[in-house]
């Protein structure tokens, strides 16, 4: 796919305006009518250059968010989902990704578990 300097331009603006988390979410048609693109093409269009639609941009994004918050460990899965531009944990929590982030909570509870389960197995052999 070539693309001139400004279709290229409009797409990574668009990339950048997905990116953003804000509220209300502006639609995938929104973005294409701020970039001047019709929706159906700049749907074809960011596909081709990023490899994923648009929406699927956007949820990696937000999840991506999201995993930085939870690494943290000072908010809950609950106010992080909704932080991140989701409506509900329900959105959210069959992502395995999310699931696989460690915060500061779940790595002590894992390193504790696992001393646990070394010691147990010790005591049986």
């Amino acid at each position: 796919m070539l693309l001139r300097h400004e279709g290229f331009r409009r797409l990574c603006l668009a990339r950048d305006l997905l990116r953003e988390i804000r509220e209300p979410s502006p639609s995938i048609a929104d973005i294409a009518r701020d970039v001047r693109i019709s929706p159906f093409h700049f749907i074809r269009q960011f596909e081709a250059l990023f490899g994923v639609t648009p929406h699927q941009f956007r949820i990696q994004a937000r999840l991506d968010a999201a995993k930085q918050l939870l690494a943290s460990g000072r908010y809950s899965v609950t106010d992080v989902c909704l932080e991140v531009g989701f409506s509900s944990l329900g959105s959210v929590s069959e992502s395995a990704e999310i699931r696989r982030v460690p915060t500061a909570r779940a790595s002590s509870t894992a390193t504790t578990k696992s001393r646990k389960d070394e010691n147990t197995k010790k005591k049986t052999f």
